[in-house]
């Protein structure tokens, strides 16, 4: 049976009212936590950004079987990947088993924040699997040194803080090429919700890249992250979605965009039509079942689900009552 997990949106809710809302969430039956890490808010709307890393280490700490990691964090820009490295090294040793670590190329929103050059799409992934190639190399334990790289050096060093074996690495993609290079070095996959037949040609990239690797694709975690909006009813779930999720009515990459005010300009422009076919805006639990369930039968092992209004609480029970419970384990593999 695939996970359902909680997507914490560290932009929305003080870090505070989050922790409380997944400690709810572990207490109704919801297995794991993906862990927004944002510099800024997408609009101002949503009002937060509380650093993840300080955050996941109070989750760590009041929770008690809960699996999470950040979903997800760029070790190109606003941090170096040794220090990525150091971070998730020691949360994974004071949270043996339970933690894991999302990369991605990163969004000029969070990441233009430390200026330069902010790079074409090719450029940070290359940054991309530069920096997982260090952070590999450290999570060995052994001395480890860069200095022979395009665009990170590191002096020769080890860490010294270890867990007893290294946290999975998964990769956040949405397309092809990335999911093929995924599937070979890394670990997991993590994806956003997007059509079956996108999904699939993602998951087959990623089977691809495995196979080339000699990995079996079928035991590589394999995690989807889903917005939606759920309320009493569909006028209130629609108000929710474009108060406070216009960017998930936004049919375009965002990766460029820097500022929450920009995105709010772009905001004015968004109509509840453009959610469709984007993100399920629906007071009826059994249709989010039935839309999840899709997924697990595409072969995801972990969904992480984020209801973007703020009824945290009551999406948190009435899920755990209505909806987990009556998920299936999946009807085909992938």
């Amino acid at each position: 049976m695939a996970l359902i997990g909680y997507a914490a949106a560290l932009e929305q809710f003080h870090p505070n009212d989050l922790l409380a809302y997944c400690q709810l969430a572990e207490q109704h039956g919801f297995g794991g936590v993906m862990a927004a890490d944002h510099f800024q808010p997408w609009v101002p709307q949503q009002g937060q950004s509380a650093f993840v890393w300080s955050w996941m280490a109070a989750l760590g700490a009041t929770t008690r079987t809960l699996t999470f990691g950040p979903g997800v964090t760029c070790p190109s820009f606003r941090y170096h990947p040794a220090v990525v490295a150091q971070a998730a090294a020691t949360q994974a040793a004071m949270t043996p088993g339970r933690f894991w670590l999302g990369l991605g190329s990163g969004e000029a929103l969070n990441e233009r924040v430390v200026g330069g050059v902010w790079p074409e799409p090719h450029i940070r992934l290359q940054m991309l699997q530069e920096a997982v190639g260090i952070i590999k190399k450290l999570f060995t334990g052994k001395v480890a040194r860069h200095d022979d790289g395009k665009y990170f050096t590191m002096e020769r060093v080890r860490l010294w803080t270890l867990p007893p074996t290294p946290p999975p690495i998964y990769i956040a993609t949405a397309g092809p090429v990335t999911a093929e290079w995924t599937g070979r070095e890394c670990d997991g996959i993590i994806t956003p919700g997007a059509s079956p037949d996108k999904l699939r040609m993602l998951l087959g990239k990623f089977e691809e890249g495995a196979r080339k690797a000699g990995k079996d694709a079928a035991r590589m975690p394999k995690l989807l992250q889903l917005h939606m909006s759920w309320a009493e009813t569909y006028e209130e779930a629609m108000k929710n979605a474009l108060t406070e999720w216009p960017n998930g009515g936004m049919p375009f990459p965002k990766q460029d965009i820097r500022s929450p005010e920009d995105f709010a300009e772009i905001a004015k422009l968004v109509r509840p039509e453009n959610f469709k076919n984007r993100m399920l805006i629906s007071p009826d639990l059994d249709e989010h079942r039935a839309y999840i369930q899709q997924f697990i039968d595409l072969g995801f092992d972990e969904i992480h689900v984020h209801n973007v209004g703020r009824n945290q609480e009551q999406f948190i029970k009435a899920f755990s009552e209505q909806v987990i419970p009556r998920l299936k384990a999946s009807r085909s593999a992938t």
